[in-house]
């Protein structure tokens, strides 16, 4: 079968990839759409560290082809979006309803897959630029079959980090004011996040001016291409403040325009080594900075309803959808989300 491999010097197309058969408590799944996020793209540049050879993706939906002995929750056929998150259900943070803390699922990849005799990794426990992937059954939710899967791909990384983050993490409330840092995938999240929050203010901000337009569709009420006019519309200060690049830089300008009692949400990755200041004393107004996994998402209970406020014209996925690649074509899709000419492009087997 097709995937993508990086084998730590160069990604390729490979068509003689194998994958094992689910094994009790996992699920096989054909992959029709998978979104490439920047997390994929940070494996290849060496800003996430991960053991090769390894099959990429980790934002993916498709339909259930097996399912392995004890999962009932899903059977062949189904649709289901697919999350990264593989967590055990037992531990203690598992049991607090904290899945994204879970040590079961944090630095242990697995090896279901095989080329030439060899065994290939899976990267976040997901491995979606492949035909077919094996996961845990926690792994797969399933989704109404109306909802078209390129778009329901997007649920599993970008909606869960990027909505996860505003309304899990931070907990917008009403009238409150947001600011956004980087309008990529995560977000544009964000920003359809703090709309449905019911933020009255969100300032979205990108050097880039022709992301505008999409900005706006998502719930932005204004935008920039620097963070220097952010005062003139938030005298005081943001309320909540989401770092969406992963630049030091910009996670001090997000700190600084904090209003009292504000909080700066780090969501962009900068490499692993990479230290950002900040000035202590202004910490001492009750703001807070929070880093945060995964859009602090339960997974089995966000994607389904997310799904439902898609269906419900409240959540947009269509629209994040910027252009759709051929697996074969895994570079061009590759060179225009590193350019960011697309919000998100996805391949399609």
């Amino acid at each position: 079968m097709r995937g993508v491999v990086f084998d730590g010097k160069r990604v390729e197309v490979v068509d003689d990839l194998e994958v094992r058969d689910p094994g009790p408590g996992e699920v096989q799944v054909a992959i029709s759409a998978a979104g490439l996020c920047h997390s994929d793209l940070s494996v290849v540049d060496g800003t996430i560290p991960f053991p090769v050879p390894v099959v990429l993706g980790h934002e993916g939906a498709g339909v259930v082809e097996a399912v392995g002995a004890g999962v009932t929750h899903v059977a062949p056929g189904d649709h289901v979006a697919l999350s990264t998150l593989a967590n055990c259900g037992a531990c203690a943070e598992c049991d607090r309803g904290r899945p994204t803390m879970c040590r079961q699922a944090i630095g242990r990849p697995g090896q279901p897959f095989v080329q030439g005799g060899r065994p290939v990794f899976q990267f976040a426990s997901n491995s979606a630029f492949a035909e077919r992937t094996v996961v845990k059954a926690v792994q797969a939710i399933r989704i109404p079959k109306d909802i078209p899967l390129p778009s329901a791909a997007l649920i599993g990384c970008g909606v869960l980090t990027g909505v996860g983050a505003v309304l899990n993490r931070a907990r917008v409330d009403r009238g409150d004011s947001v600011l956004v840092i980087g309008t990529g995938g995560i977000g544009l999240n964000v920003i359809q996040g703090a709309r449905i929050a019911g933020a009255l203010r969100i300032v979205a901000v990108d050097a880039n001016p022709a992301k505008e337009a999409v900005a706006r569709q998502f719930g932005a009420t204004h935008f920039l291409t620097s963070t220097e006019g952010v005062e003139e519309i938030l005298p005081t200060g943001a309320d909540h403040a989401f770092e969406c690049v992963g630049r030091v830089e910009l996670i001090r300008q997000a700190i600084d325009l904090l209003d009292r009692h504000g909080q700066a949400v780090l969501l962009g990755v900068p490499p692993a080594t990479a230290q950002a200041s900040f000035l202590v004393s202004s910490m001492y107004l009750d703001k807070s900075i929070l880093g945060c996994r995964y859009g602090s998402s339960r997974p089995q209970r966000d994607i389904a309803v997310y799904a439902e406020l898609y269906r419900a014209g409240r959540l947009l996925l269509d629209e994040l959808v910027t252009e759709t690649y051929p697996v074969e074509d895994f570079e061009k899709a590759r060179a225009d989300a590193e350019a960011g000419r697309v919000a998100r492009g996805v391949l399609t087997f």
